[in-house]
């Protein structure tokens, strides 16, 4: 489980009673996840979410995420909502980690979504990028552009202990996503790690989106490569051109993409690909020896940034 925090029975009392939101039922840690302690908590009012903040998740980032999510709920988003203590508050701080209550939703997330799920899916974050509009605060990308060397230079030469040849391809993409990189694209509220377990559903119909704890401003066409990267490639790491049509179709349905973030679209995929293969390359030669979880393969990766560094335009990947 994606527990890294424990939270005992007393803790739990401790903590409802800044609340109001009734008497515990059942508690259990939540397999889902890498980043925080989650927590599915029912009580004789609903069910809810507690979060304790861990590893990537800075304490002065909550007010932006938090608020984030009651800014999105107000304009139609279906995503968790932070239930505020009897005082007002929206984190508290258990066992020594920033802490907050969400509201449950209910859905399922796909391991292997298909064609009309990608579609919807996109439709959502079309949908979400608008809706973030006016949003009162703003977060830097932390994980972006600027902080991927941080990240390789902690990573050094290990990287070839996981592939041979992995050093190499992330040196020659630094240098040229140093070169390429646009600056002059459309940008606001994204989501940054649209995964496909981020996304519940209801039959095939989009039932929420959850875990916006990597948030931040930045160009919408990055995130549409995060999620065409996470949602269109198949297990034998091929890219499902059927699904990033329809998947870019349903996008721009909602929200109009410009020439000019066509034209980046490539450099964008790189881009992407790279910065979760470098956070999945230092979890894995890093692990955490407390959690029982075990980092995701940074492989996935290497592979889908070796397929982006061929490409040339955004017609490969069906998005005229």
């Amino acid at each position: 489980m994606a527990v890294y925090t424990d939270v005992t029975f007393e803790d739990l009392e401790g903590l409802l009673a800044l609340y109001d939101i009734g008497t515990p039922l059942s508690f259990k840690g939540i397999a889902e996840g890498v980043e925080n302690s989650n927590f599915h908590l029912q009580t004789d009012r609903g069910d809810f979410i507690l979060t304790l903040y861990e590893k990537r998740v800075a304490v002065a980032d909550l007010p932006f995420y938090l608020g984030l999510m009651d800014h999105l709920a107000a304009r139609g988003i279906v995503c968790p909502q932070p239930v505020p203590t009897r005082d007002g508050r929206q984190s508290v701080t258990l066992n020594g980690k920033a802490a907050a209550i969400v509201t449950f939703l209910n859905g399922i997330s796909l391991r292997r979504p298909h064609v009309v799920h990608c579609a919807a899916a996109a439709a959502e974050l079309a949908r979400l990028h608008k809706a973030g509009e006016g949003f009162a605060l703003s977060r830097v990308n932390a994980l972006g552009p600027h902080g991927w060397k941080p990240l390789s230079d902690a990573i050094g030469n290990r990287a070839d202990e996981v592939e041979d040849g992995m050093r190499a391809l992330i040196d020659n993409s630094l240098a040229d996503l140093a070169r390429d990189w646009p600056n002059d694209l459309p940008t606001g509220i994204v989501h940054a790690d649209y995964f496909p377990d981020n996304v519940l559903f209801m039959h095939d119909a989009v039932g929420g989106v959850i875990d916006f704890y990597f948030a931040c401003n930045d160009m919408y066409a990055y995130d549409l490569g995060i999620m065409l990267n996470s949602w269109c490639f198949e297990v034998d790491g091929s890219y499902n051109i059927t699904k990033g049509k329809a998947l870019l179709s349903a996008y721009r349905s909602v929200r109009p993409v410009s020439e000019a973030e066509a034209k980046a679209l490539p450099v964008l995929m790189r881009g992407s690909a790279l910065r979760f293969l470098l956070t999945r390359l230092y979890d894995w030669l890093n692990p955490d020896p407390n959690a029982l979880v075990r980092p995701k393969d940074p492989r996935e990766y290497s592979k889908k940034l070796r397929f982006h560094r061929q490409v040339r335009n955004a017609d490969e990947y069906e998005f005229s």
